[in-house]
């Protein structure tokens, strides 16, 4: 399975006028995630996801793709 680099959210059900309006609803999930948390709290949250989401994506090559475009330009 190659790394998805195009717009790629969406829901089940859920109709959409605009491309980017599924990100926007994930963003806003994600904000409310983190809202009233410590720096800590919130970091520990974020390593928790990742590790989550790599669990769901299974593939360790599209995982070290996105490790390696995560990492560039930091």
């Amino acid at each position: 399975m190659p790394l998805q680099l195009q717009p790629h959210l969406k829901e089940p059900g859920q109709r959409y006028f605009r491309e980017f309006s599924p990100g926007d609803d994930f963003y806003e999930a994600l904000i409310d995630t983190h809202r009233d948390l410590s720096d800590e709290q919130s970091e520990a949250v974020n390593a928790r996801l990742i590790l989550l989401l790599a669990n769901q994506i299974g593939d360790i090559a599209v995982l070290r793709e996105a490790l390696k475009l995560a990492r560039q330009g930091v």
